[in-house]
């Protein structure tokens, strides 16, 4: 049974140096903060692994992941870009 959700969805891990957020069924961006650095990916989902990873980070988020707000994420989106 497919379940209803709202794109994009936003997380992060806890230890809070990497930021995620859920475009869509297939494609997610994270940005990661390595001391001083910052680096943004885009990713699509092709294969089975990253359409899995998708599924974790959207539904089954909780043990792995924190739930943050969209402002959150673009803040640290613009951090990253201008420290680029």
């Amino acid at each position: 049974m497919k379940q209803n959700i709202t794109y994009p969805q936003y997380r992060k891990y806890p230890h809070g140096r990497t930021y995620f957020k859920i475009i869509s069924e297939s494609e997610w961006e994270e940005v990661q903060i390595m001391g001083s650095r910052y680096t943004i990916q885009q990713f699509k989902a092709t294969i089975l692994p990253d359409r899995n990873y998708i599924y974790d980070l959207t539904f089954d988020f909780k043990n792995n992941w924190i739930e943050i707000d969209a402002e959150e994420y673009e803040e640290i989106k613009r951090k990253a870009l201008e420290a680029m």
